[in-house]
């Protein structure tokens, strides 16, 4: 700071409080909002409303708020009040009492609108703290209780605010302008993370897309990740994003932050999907290796029916005879009970109980038309089977070979060059060199559900204007196979 007192005399502080279904903000919902704004000694405004978390409230956050179902029906969903709430924090300091909190629960409904929101963040938790640190609880009720604050309807929203606003206004009266504002400036300017990490570890972090890796002791690595902004997703496991028992041990375990960077969207996506599988993170649970990965294939009986039957080794090059990728046996047999099910076909024919003479349990109870004892025209059960099961064929690749996806960089400077076969990644290059050079044979790539789901999205998706999936796709001349391994 330039000159004394600039936070406290040209600063609009929002006071700021929510009320919530639960206390994890990756599904609980907020039910209220109220803001109360002050600037250099005065409030200057104040925002409120009751909102509908499309979601029922349990009796105990009922008791607790007293905030009823009833009334918050009629109320506006956060997604309508979003751009008001928006315009209403620019340009000040979102005050909370634990503002990793509240924090993090505005945060996570803009992000399930597709929308980012930051602002600077000033905890009351943090300030008491600093300016009172002989006592040793710093709720809001031993704040009121310490400083003799009003009562107020605690667990509503503008009650809060009203005694966190108090709590701040006795605290300048009581310590006075320049300890106050030296405590609101160190508290503002403090970067937002772990207290193992280097202060400049944000700082260092690319803008652009990449994937990031976090480390703990011994170099144990705890998480891998991916964004198109890779300081601002990394920062925002420290400020409120990941309000959960997992955020807080990564964060806890967390010594050194690594990041890799990419032209693109879809090299990062790519790549993080990679490391995932062949690091072995501790704190990534989603797209691990499946080991047993499973599918569905059909094939004529010697009376013509067609059978179902589960298969582990997966030939990419004849994708179209496959239905459907399932991590587990389970999974595969529950997708036909329920194809079964929904279309009155043979449980017997389907795998889903041992053939035997005679017709299948389900016929006897009315839910198969009888292919199993020959009572139903082929032609017709097979037509009835492959459409039960259409949507599930797996698509074939649609070039002759090989192809390479160019993302290009925003400088233009280094492109990456994914070579994609089968809906399999490859490799990566970064010039026409390397591309001119590339031999395929001899090279192993893993067939893999995620990489597929991945790839398909990426490459049939209509193409969408501006979006980050933009790419140029180039197929590749005779450049050989590589080797096709099974998880």
């Amino acid at each position: 700071m330039t000159a004394k007192h600039t936070y406290l005399k040209h600063t609009t502080f929002a006071f700021l409080d929510i009320e919530t279904t639960g206390g994890n903000s990756s599904h609980d919902r907020i039910t209220e909002i109220g803001i109360r704004f002050w600037r250099s000694g005065e409030v200057i405004g104040e925002w409120q409303t009751l909102l509908n978390p499309n979601a029922r409230i349990s009796p105990f956050i009922e008791q607790l708020t007293g905030i009823s179902n009833e009334m918050v029906s009629d109320a506006p969903t956060f997604e309508a009040i979003a751009d008001e709430l928006e315009e209403q924090l620019r340009d000040t300091v979102f005050v909370a009492h634990n503002a990793r909190f509240d924090y993090g629960f505005i945060k996570s409904e803009y992000r399930r609108l597709g929308r980012l929101f930051s602002a600077r963040v000033l905890c009351t938790v943090k300030l008491s703290r600093r300016l009172y640190p002989e006592f040793r609880r710093h709720n809001m009720d031993a704040l009121i209780e310490r400083h003799g604050l009003k009562q107020v309807q605690r667990h509503r929203a503008m009650g809060d605010v009203s005694a966190m606003l108090e709590f701040f206004t006795h605290a300048l009266a009581e310590k006075g302008n320049e300890e106050l504002e030296g405590a609101v400036g160190a508290l503002l300017q403090r970067p937002s993370i772990p207290s193992h990490l280097p202060l400049d570890t944000l700082r260092d972090l690319p803008r652009g897309p990449g994937v990031y890796r976090f480390y703990g002791e011994n170099d144990a690595l705890l998480y891998v990740g991916k964004s198109t902004n890779i300081a601002q997703r990394v920062a925002s496991h420290f400020s409120g994003d990941h309000n959960t028992s997992k955020g807080v041990r990564i964060s806890e375990s967390l010594r050194r932050v690594e990041c890799t960077e990419t032209a693109g969207e879809l090299g990062a996506l790519l790549l993080e999907l990679r490391q995932i599988k062949t690091l072995n993170p501790l704190f990534n649970r989603r797209s691990r290796a499946a080991k047993n990965l499973v599918s569905i294939e059909l094939a004529p009986n010697e009376s013509g029916y067609l059978q179902a039957r589960l298969v582990r080794e997966i030939e990419p090059h004849r994708l179209a005879s496959y239905y459907g990728l399932f991590r587990s046996k389970r999974d595969a047999e529950r997708a036909l009970s329920g194809i079964a099910a929904k279309n009155e076909l043979c449980n017997q024919l389907l795998g889903l109980e041992p053939a035997h003479g005679g017709p299948c349990f389900q016929r006897a109870l009315g839910r198969c038309k009888g292919a199993c004892e020959g009572s139903e025209d082929v032609a017709r059960y097979n037509l009835r089977v492959q459409i039960a099961f259409h949507e599930l064929r797996l698509r074939t690749w649609p070039w002759k070979g090989p192809v390479a996806i160019v993302e290009r960089r925003a400088d233009w400077v280094q492109p990456d060059i994914l070579v994609i076969y089968n809906w399999m990644h490859v490799a990566t290059l970064h010039d026409e060199q390397e591309l001119q050079d590339l031999s395929l044979r001899g090279q192993s790539v893993t067939f893999d559900l995620d990489s597929y789901k991945l790839l398909i999205k990426a490459l049939m998706a209509p193409h969408r204007s501006g979006s980050h999936q933009e790419h140029s796709v180039l197929e590749l001349p005779a450049v050989g196979e590589p080797d096709v391994l099974m998880p």
